[in-house]
């Protein structure tokens, strides 16, 4: 089986996954996989650059990524980075210091591809279940942007769009350098229009409301879940397929908006990189299930940086 490294670089976080992969069987054995905060988007909705200090963030972090994949001997390396570094008009300085760093490109894809490598890494082992129908609607609810593919076995339509818990965040709950805590109504009613324009843009070429089973992806819809199942600390092999209902998304949402930030840094299995954004990113999870009519959304911790992994095998 080849030994491959997935390095995935969001708005909000930079993900590492190296693993053997068995294109033939469809078996993946993990042997690292981690997170880091690193905030790349910090203002780019804003100013339409990256930060010197967000970009020094992630690169502090590929150092010690580069150090992991020595380590574990993989044997090809890809880098995906997705909506912080498409916008940005200093996106140079970004491809260097990885090149520098990592010694591959950058590969700053479409929502599309995004989109395609993400329902990969979700839907993969979930062939074969018999309690869960196709077609699956995976939702990837990330930082800068929120994508939406459709799929039976492969993908039948995908959408990326520009909502995320980072971009709403900063866009609707930001004044004077500062995330109000807690957001007013009229911030909320703000975010959640953006929202609902997003879903309709999504539903001009994604059948949304047709899927039997929605799969929901990262940190928004994780954290949620593990608020959700009562965790004491965050345990991803417990989080891994577990079944939120939408009652239940609701009610953390409603608690998450109404909370200060003091609130939200005290739950147990609250990354301290996801205090300020958590509460929007919830939002867009609830706008998501409301609108299609989903009764539950099953929680995967496989995403696109599984599909990453699976495209270089």
């Amino acid at each position: 089986m080849p030994r491959v490294a997935a390095i995935d670089c969001g708005t909000n976080s930079i993900r590492l996954l190296v693993a053997d992969c068995d294109p033939a069987t469809g078996d993946l054995v993990e042997l690292d996989r981690r997170m880091t905060i690193v905030r790349l988007g910090q203002d780019v909705d804003r100013t339409g650059r990256l930060a010197p200090e967000a970009l020094e963030r992630t690169f502090t972090a590929c150092r010690e990524y580069a150090e992991v994949i020595k380590e574990l001997g993989a044997e090809r390396t890809r880098f995906v980075a997705t909506s912080a570094s498409r916008d940005a008009e200093n996106r140079e300085d970004f491809v260097r210091g990885v090149m520098e760093i990592l010694g591959v490109e950058p590969e700053v894809i479409s929502g599309d591809q995004e989109a395609e490598f993400s329902f990969t890494g979700a839907t993969k082992e979930l062939t074969g279940r018999a309690d869960l129908t196709k077609p699956y609607l995976v939702v990837d609810i990330g930082g800068g942007s929120t994508e939406f593919v459709v799929g039976d076995d492969h993908v039948r339509a995908a959408r990326s769009v520009d909502v995320g818990c980072v971009r709403m965040t900063e866009r609707h709950l930001v004044v004077d350098g500062k995330v109000t805590d807690p957001p007013t109504p009229g911030q909320i009613a703000a975010i959640r229009a953006d929202v609902e324009a997003a879903l309709d843009l999504a539903q001009e070429t994604v059948p949304i409301t047709e899927a039997h089973t929605l799969v929901g992806l990262a940190g928004s819809v994780t954290t949620v879940a593990a608020i959700a199942l009562g965790l004491s600390e965050y345990d991803w092999t417990v989080i891994h397929h577990s079944r939120i209902p939408v009652e239940r998304v609701r009610e953390i949402t409603h608690e998450l908006l109404a909370s200060t930030h003091e609130q939200r840094a005290a739950i147990p299995v609250m990354h301290p990189g996801r205090v300020d954004v958590i509460a929007a990113g919830a939002l867009v999870l609830l706008a998501v299930m409301e609108r299609t009519g989903a009764r539950e959304v099953v929680v995967s911790e496989h995403d696109i940086l599984d599909g990453i992994a699976w495209s270089v095998a």
